[in-house]
């Protein structure tokens, strides 16, 4: 992505790569985008511990004590292409096979590196007329690391 932006933007500004080797993310090589992705949801799911105690008269204190972030991710299956056959691939896998690393790119120049799981979804079934879909979600393994916009 070349120069951040301001004010409000497409969804389409967004972008997305894994790792296709499931290492870290740190080798840029390894780095590829998912063709054909139509569209994503995010869900950041917040551990909070409550409690009331008697100087409080009855009303509740929280505090958030973790986080997990869960990014669903739905498009188009394309044959051919490195992130996609590499998220397809996972589909029957198990355990530290679906571990990965997932790199979100905001348009405002922010950066999300997660250390994730991979677990798909949807994997080229439906209907005779239509395209075959690719859908999954990418769910924390630990902290991310977030590179606000400087």
């Amino acid at each position: 992505m070349s120069t951040p932006i301001t004010g409000v933007y497409p969804c389409y500004e967004n972008q997305f790569s894994i790792d296709k080797t499931g290492g870290d993310g740190s080798t840029e090589g390894n780095l590829v985008s998912i063709a054909d992705m139509e569209s994503f949801s995010v869900s950041i799911d917040g551990n909070v511990e409550e409690w009331s105690s008697f100087s409080d008269e009855g009303w509740m204190n929280r505090l958030v004590t973790g986080k997990s972030i869960s990014i669903s991710v739905s498009g188009k299956r394309n044959v051919g292409d490195a992130g996609n056959d590499y998220v397809a691939g996972l589909a029957l896998k198990t355990g530290k096979s679906c571990n990965t690393t997932f790199v979100w790119n905001f348009p405002s120049g922010a950066m999300l590196v997660m250390p994730c799981v991979v677990s798909v979804t949807e994997w080229g079934a439906g209907e005779s007329r239509i395209v075959a879909p690719l859908a999954f979600d990418v769910m924390s393994r630990g902290k991310p690391d977030f590179t606000a916009t400087v």
